[in-house]
C-alpha cells in the first residue's frame, strides 16, 4: 500500500478569493514504512502573500520571486501521487486548493480525486478524541511525537511529523521504521524475532498495600456477579 502523508502551505485561507499554493511538502511510506522518497517544492503564486498567512508558516514575497510556478510542476507533482492514498491534516483545506491549482493551469488532472484516495486526520483524530484539540501540536502532545523543531509551519517539516502522529494513532508503529530495513535479525526472513539488547537493569516497581486492597475489592464485586473470576484461579 503506498501512502504519501502531503501538506500546503498558501498566501491565503480560501482558493475562490484567489489565494495560491506556494510550498508542497509530500513525505512517501509503502506498507505503512517511511521509504525515504519525498516530495517538495517552493512556489511562486504571482500575488501578494497575506501577512497573517506570513506569520505562519514565514515564507515571504521575496523568497519566492525566483520559484517556479504551479504550471511548470504540475505534472511531475501529480505522477507523485497518483495511485496513492493522500494523508492530510484537514484534507478539505488542502484539496481544495489542488484543484484550484490543477483548474487554474489546466493540468491533465482536473480532481484530486479521480487520481488518489484522501484519508483526512483530523476528522479521524476528532472521531477517537471527541470535544478534544485535534491541531497537529496537540496531537504531537498526545502521542509523545517530538515537534520542538517547530518554528513555523512547513509543508514538508510538517507532513514528516504528522506521518509519525498518523502511525502512532493507527497501530502505534513510529515513523522511525523504514522500508528497505530487515524486521528481524535474520536477513532470509524478515519477519524473524529481533534481539532486544538493554542496558542497566529494568525497574521493577511493585503495587502498594493500598492498590492491592483495591484490585482485591473489585476481584470481589466481579465474583459477585460470576461464578468464577479467573485471576484468582
Amino acid at each position: 500500500m503506498r501512502q504519501i502523508v502531503l501538506d500546503t502551505e498558501t498566501t491565503g485561507i480560501n482558493p475562490k478569493e484567489g489565494h495560491r499554493i506556494i510550498e508542497i511538502g509530500c513525505v512517501e511510506m509503502i506498507n505503512r514504512k517511511l521509504t525515504g522518497n519525498t516530495y517538495h517544492v517552493y512556489l511562486n503564486p504571482h500575488r501578494e502573500i497575506e501577512e497573517e498567512a506570513i506569520a505562519v508558516h514565514g515564507i515571504t514575497n521575496d523568497f519566492l520571486k525566483d520559484k517556479p510556478a504551479f504550471k511548470h510542476i504540475a505534472e511531475e507533482f501529480i505522477e507523485f501521487i497518483k495511485g496513492a492514498e493522500l494523508i492530510i491534516h484537514n484534507a478539505p483545506f488542502d484539496i481544495g486548493f489542488m484543484d484550484n491549482e490543477f483548474l487554474l493551469n489546466n493540468s491533465s488532472v482536473k480532481k484530486t480525486r479521480d487520481i488518489c484516495t484522501v484519508l483526512d486526520t483530523l476528522a479521524l483524530a476528532r472521531d477517537m478524541r471527541p470535544g478534544q484539540k485535534n491541531n497537529l501540536d496537540a496531537l504531537c502532545r498526545v502521542y509523545g511525537v517530538d515537534n520542538t523543531h517547530r518554528t513555523y509551519h512547513g509543508a514538508l517539516l510538517d507532513s514528516e511529523i504528522l506521518s509519525e502522529v498518523y502511525l502512532w494513532m493507527t497501530g502505534g508503529q513510529t515513523a522511525m521504521s523504514w522500508a528497505h530495513e530487515s524486521e528481524g535479525t535474520d536477513p532470509k526472513n524478515k519477519n524473524a524475532p529481533r534481539a532486544v539488547k538493554l542496558k542497566g537493569t529494568l525497574k521493577i516497581v511493585s503495587a502498594s498495600a493500598d492498590e492491592l486492597g483495591n484490585h482485591e475489592a473489585y476481584l470481589d464485586k466481579i465474583e459477585k456477579k460470576s461464578q468464577d473470576v479467573v485471576w484468582r484461579s
